[in-house]
């Protein structure tokens, strides 16, 4: 009798874990990162707000949000919401858009405005952030402050080039055993003394180094949790593809004009991307220019 009552406590303890366990296997950023193109795509044909609002809201109840390259999904939904007057999650939403623009705030900007509209000033903004950058990682921080700095030291002096890429890669490897990858949640988005730490400029330069092979696989599994965008991920292939083949998995490294590639490979590319939910070649190049055309009429203003 006695086993038998185990078996059923045990039991419920399995029914418990299953939702939570299967709930955390589904989270695939892969997907995700399609989602976001398809539904950032479907808006500039349809020009269809309220759809777009809505899907992304959906989208955002499946998956903690990041800003994907040159769309900032997350931003857009809570600008679009505001503005057709739709429920966007309020002040919670906000406080998650500050750890993901902190340094590129700026007072008077439709960001601000949109702050300010819901009662948080600029001292607020800024009171935020610090307490965000207080919760991040002070070893990492420290470390990849150093590397960064590093990275860039004398790039023109191969010697020197091939020691600090040495360096900053142990490091990395250092990093993914004990604390996983240094995402912007674990080392932010800038450093000690303001120095600027976008993890694509790190990943480039891995291709040079004998640890490639064994971060092509590794990284791959962060892309998949979402910690490592798909671009700085890509570059890095691409890289060392080009250097050593020639040739780019996901077209990086060449210009976004496939009259420069025949169908093969035009349909080579965009299988690899599509396997880690980056978009077509036509679609990247379709938000590259939209992308640049709404900063130049930034700048005019």
């Amino acid at each position: 009798m006695r086993n038998n009552t185990f078996i059923v406590s045990l039991a419920i303890l399995m029914v418990g874990y299953l939702p939570l366990s299967c709930k955390n296997r589904e989270l695939n950023y892969f997907n995700y990162y399609y989602k976001v193109y398809t539904i950032d795509s479907t808006h500039r044909v349809n020009k269809d707000t309220l759809a777009t609002i809505k899907q992304y809201k959906k989208l955002f109840r499946q998956y903690p949000p990041v800003q994907n390259e040159r769309i900032r999904e997350f931003e857009a939904y809570i600008k679009m919401a505001d503005k057709y007057h739709k429920s966007f999650g309020g002040i919670k939403s906000l406080n998650k858009l500050i750890a993901q623009t902190g340094p590129y705030w700026r007072p008077g900007s439709d960001f601000f405005k949109l702050y300010k509209k819901h009662g948080i000033d600029s001292i607020q903004v800024e009171q935020k952030y610090q307490q965000w950058k207080r919760g991040l990682n002070r070893v990492l921080l420290d470390s990849f402050s150093i590397a960064f700095k590093r990275d860039q030291y004398n790039r023109h002096i191969k010697e020197t080039v091939e020691m600090n890429d040495k360096k900053n890669a142990e490091l990395l490897l250092w990093t993914l055993k004990n604390y996983g990858y240094p995402s912007k949640q674990k080392i932010g988005l800038t450093g000690n003394h303001g120095v600027f730490m976008p993890m694509i400029d790190i990943l480039n330069h891995m291709a040079y180094t004998q640890y490639y092979e064994f971060l092509k696989t590794e990284l791959l599994k962060y892309v998949k949790s979402g910690e490592c965008t798909p671009r700085d991920y890509i570059d890095m292939v691409d890289k060392y593809q080009y250097m050593n083949n020639g040739i780019t998995m996901y077209g990086i490294f060449i210009r976004y004009d496939e009259s420069n590639l025949n169908a093969a490979d035009s349909a080579r590319i965009d299988k690899n991307r599509a396997a880690i939910g980056f978009p077509r070649m036509k679609t990247s190049m379709k938000i590259a220019k939209d992308y640049f055309d709404k900063l130049k009429k930034q700048q005019k203003h």
